[in-house]
């Protein structure tokens, strides 16, 4: 079994990406084995086999769900090379608040959630990753000489305020606005 994805055999690889949009789907609160590998065409035995544990699958799912995390973030660098802060944020917005991007959210809430309440297992740490990964990318962006690490954490906060907002009410009108109400009071 490889220590790490870079090892990863191809059928892990593929393996892994199915159980992630299948998890993209049903949520991991209740994920079961069995039912996963059924709809992933698999069997239960060859996940043991290939991740060692259902905390190896979870693992897995999640270093998937990050990958298009940072996948996303690139995106957004490479689109706003040389812009400002609330270039960057209003970028960053505009793919959260995407109706195609509804499902990986609600995981990432997830997996963001109970990463907060346990020190342990595949979810340990994945809040804390998640805040370093976007605030390097804000605070990159933010030029502003004196503002230092707090204007770039204001505006996750606003981003990630939103997103939640939007993802219970789908209200994106509203939501929308406040966040560019935010944005300008925070960034100008």
């Amino acid at each position: 079994m490889p220590d790490d994805e870079t090892d990863a055999s191809p059928r892990r690889r593929e393996l892994a990406r199915r159980a992630y949009e299948y998890v993209s789907e049903h949520g991991l609160a209740d994920l079961s084995l069995r039912p996963l590998a059924e709809a992933i065409g698999t069997s239960a035995g060859v996940l043991m086999f290939l991740f060692g544990s259902k905390d190896g699958v979870v693992r897995a799912i999640l270093a998937e769900a990050r990958a298009d995390e940072l996948a996303m973030l690139e995106a957004v660098r490479q689109a706003t090379l040389d812009a400002d802060l609330a270039a960057v944020a209003d970028n960053v917005w505009n793919w959260l608040a995407a109706p195609e991007h509804v499902r990986l959210l609600n995981l990432w809430v997830e997996a963001y959630g109970r990463s907060l309440i346990t020190q342990e297992g595949p979810l340990a740490g994945f809040a804390a990753e998640t805040v370093r990964d976007w605030l390097e990318m804000l605070e990159a962006a933010d030029t502003a000489s004196d503002s230092g690490p707090e204007r770039a954490t204001a505006v996750l906060a606003l981003l990630r305020g939103s997103m939640l907002d939007l993802l219970a009410t789908g209200e994106r009108d509203r939501v929308d606005a406040a966040f560019r109400v935010g944005l300008r009071r925070l960034v100008g």
